[in-house]
């Protein structure tokens, strides 16, 4: 169990993270959502221990994380695994050994200079990639892979560190639509098959409806609402952005069905032999 108590974070004068206090049960996967800088990212890093509380305290299982110190602190960080918006991989390097690096943190630095792995792990991450269907990628650069594809990696690498919690911040902030989709069923998946914690920053209310089992709404450093998915209304999401009644759902969605309306009217304002380039898949 994950608890959070009465935990703030302040960047000088400003107040990112404002006397939050969440409990997470094991095997919930929670959808975080607010319009930027809401301080949603700030206390995903306090949780991984990216960066420190300035007040308040964050437990696992009873353990105070947010005091970790040294080792002990590393091992917090390997049972808790962050997937980031800009997928943090090194990019002239191939598939395998980006997952690889999700063993950094128990090996040593030699082996870590020179990307020396055992037999083993390269069979783990292969595994993994073929669980996360990029297996065929495998050795290639991560350059070379699209948007979604190399987000898959990052939370390949994720699971090589077979963390207790993963946290993922804005996981598909960057990607178009489609690959948007595919981001969530496989983490949806992840936390389905393996009954892994998963904690994910999202700014679309229909993303936090369909693949998360509770939603929390942040605003202004604060929690302002936390519930079940359908108990997310248009008035909730209004108070959650602060926005009137001129408030539009599809102005933050991500769902490729909510693009079609716009796509049609598009087709029908250009020519056919215009368009083709410009929605191949």
């Amino acid at each position: 169990m994950l608890e959070i108590r009465d935990v703030s974070r302040r960047f000088g004068a400003t107040t990112a993270v404002d006397r939050v206090s969440l409990t997470i049960e094991p095997g919930q996967m929670v959808g975080i959502i607010g319009r930027s800088g809401a301080g949603k990212s700030t206390l995903l890093r306090m949780i991984n221990r990216l960066i420190d509380p300035s007040d308040g305290s964050i437990l696992f299982n009873g353990t105070a994380v947010s005091a970790l110190a040294g080792k002990a602190l590393r091992a917090w960080q390997r049972d808790c695994a962050m997937v980031f918006q800009q997928f943090n991989l090194v990019p002239r390097l191939d598939v395998v050994s980006n997952v690889l690096h999700g063993t950094l943190n128990r090996r040593s630095t030699l082996a870590t200079v020179f990307n020396l792995f055992p037999q083993s792990d390269i069979y783990q991450a292969i595994d993994i990639l073929d669980r996360l269907g990029i297996a065929a990628h495998a050795p290639k650069r991560v350059e070379a892979l699209s948007g979604g594809q190399q987000q898959r990696v990052a939370i390949a690498r994720a699971l090589m560190q077979d963390p207790k919690i993963i946290l993922a911040d804005e996981p598909i902030a960057s990607l178009d639509p489609m690959n948007a989709q595919v981001v969530m069923d496989t983490l949806r998946r992840i936390h389905e098959e393996d009954g892994r914690m998963i904690v994910c920053n999202l700014h679309t209310l229909d993303t936090a409806r369909r693949y998360c089992d509770r939603v929390i709404g942040m605003r202004d450093g604060r929690i302002v609402f936390d519930g079940l998915p359908e108990e997310l209304t248009t008035s909730a999401a209004r108070d959650i952005y602060g926005a009137d009644e001129s408030f539009s759902e599809s102005a933050t969605s991500t769902s490729i069905e909510s693009l079609e309306p716009a796509l049609a009217s598009h087709a029908q304002a250009r020519p056919a032999a215009a368009l083709e380039p410009a929605f191949a898949l």
